[in-house]
């Protein structure tokens, strides 16, 4: 039997897949967890074969949590199983140590053939998602203050607000924006915002 865990806090979401995967006759869910800080707790309670993770979750995110059970399982096995598709959702999470990313309008079969791969050792990444990641390799990555300056950006603050935020002058506020929009290959604010959402590099709480 391949052991499986479920962590998602969708309880319609998760039940669904639970039952779907409880069909198949050598495998079965053995936990199920609505958030990552419960995946951590149960992965190191079940130690599953597989682990399907969403990345939206409250108290701890996918991606976090990925990481974590990775640090101190190196040989875990887990799927991201999302509504996210931003190139950014994936490079973090194949970057954290996923071992394949698939979106929840998967089919059944789809999502059982992944399972069945990952547990043999593979990675599974759908052609449509390997194009975004290689479209987020291409680009170029934005410096941890370009990318604090983007969040305040797409939360709707001024330069002026932006500069008081950073504790940065608002000729500094313009030379990093002009390097965002630069870096992302857009021509204001308005798109860096939408690209910025699109593609996963700010999440909006």
């Amino acid at each position: 039997m391949i052991s499986i865990m479920v962590i998602d806090d969708q309880a319609v979401v998760r039940q669904g897949f639970v039952a779907l995967i409880n069909t198949v006759t050598d495998m079965e869910v053995i936990a199920e967890g609505i958030n990552g800080q419960q995946a951590i707790d149960l992965y190191r309670e079940h130690k599953p074969d597989v682990t399907l993770i969403d990345l939206r979750m409250p108290v701890l995110g996918g991606v976090e949590a990925i990481a974590a059970i990775r640090r101190e399982f190196p040989d875990a096995r887990l799927i991201v199983l999302t509504t996210h598709d931003g190139d950014e959702d994936i490079y973090r999470s194949l970057q954290a140590g996923a071992r394949g990313y698939l979106l929840k309008d998967v089919f059944f079969e789809e999502l059982e053939t992944a399972i069945r791969a990952v547990h043999g050792g593979a990675r599974r990444i759908p052609a449509a998602i390997a194009e975004r990641l290689a479209e987020r390799m291409a680009g170029s990555d934005l410096t941890a203050r370009e990318m604090e300056v983007l969040e305040l950006i797409v939360r709707g603050q001024s330069n002026k607000e932006i500069g008081a935020s950073l504790s940065i002058s608002e000729a500094t506020v313009k030379s990093h924006i002009n390097n965002i929009l630069s870096k992302l290959g857009v021509s204001d604010r308005t798109q860096a915002a939408t690209t910025a959402l699109q593609r996963g590099l700010v999440h909006l709480r």
